[in-house]
């Protein structure tokens, strides 16, 4: 059965445009769902604690250590569980949500899913498959002010997943009856 990590960003429950479109992507795909709610359960930022954690070898973290990387080791399990990855990402000020943000600044470690080599880094993360739920109220998905997409684009390539598709409700507050019909189409093009 096909492993769904659905990671819902938005700070709106109600009318949110994101929300709905994941659960909807999660429903067409079928399969089981694991569903992560940053703003139901907010994460915390990293600290310099945390960093001084991750930075030391596995086998010499003291407990206070192996505790500060806790919730990012549980995380990162529920992402390498997963088969495909479907995110919710609002544009909040042409960039990814604060929440979202921080569940990467989490998830992205290296030595766990990635690793730096000669030649680059190298994503760990392979073979998973990720649908991006975004919507926006001025931003046009690709356009040059739209920071968001790229952005989470590259971050999850970074890590090593590379197939990624975008459903796009952007620009709601010019045609939000458009950008409601673009997003139904891409979400009805979706293989499941």
């Amino acid at each position: 059965m096909t492993q769904i990590l659905r990671i819902d960003s938005s700070a709106r429950h109600e009318g949110s445009v994101t929300r709905d479109l994941t659960g909807r992507i999660a429903d067409r795909l079928g399969g089981e769902v694991t569903h992560l709610d940053l703003a139901e359960t907010p994460l915390p930022q990293i600290t310099e604690t945390w960093m001084q954690s991750n930075f030391t070898p596995e086998a010499d973290r003291s407990p206070e250590q192996r505790a500060a990387l806790a919730q990012s080791d549980a995380l990162i399990a529920q992402l390498k569980a997963a088969d495909t990855i479907v995110i919710g990402m609002p544009v909040y000020n042409f960039a990814v949500p604060a929440a979202l943000k921080a569940w990467i600044d989490l998830v992205a470690r290296a030595g766990v899913t990635f690793r730096y080599t000669e030649n680059g880094p190298v994503g760990l993360l392979e073979g998973k498959r990720a649908i991006v739920a975004m919507a926006s109220g001025g931003t046009k998905a690709g356009s040059g002010i739209d920071f968001a997409s790229p952005y989470l684009r590259h971050v999850l390539g970074f890590i090593g997943i590379t197939d990624v598709t975008f459903v796009t409700a952007d620009t709601l507050m010019v045609d939000a009856e458009a950008a409601h019909r673009q997003a139904d189409e891409q979400l009805a093009a979706l293989a499941a």
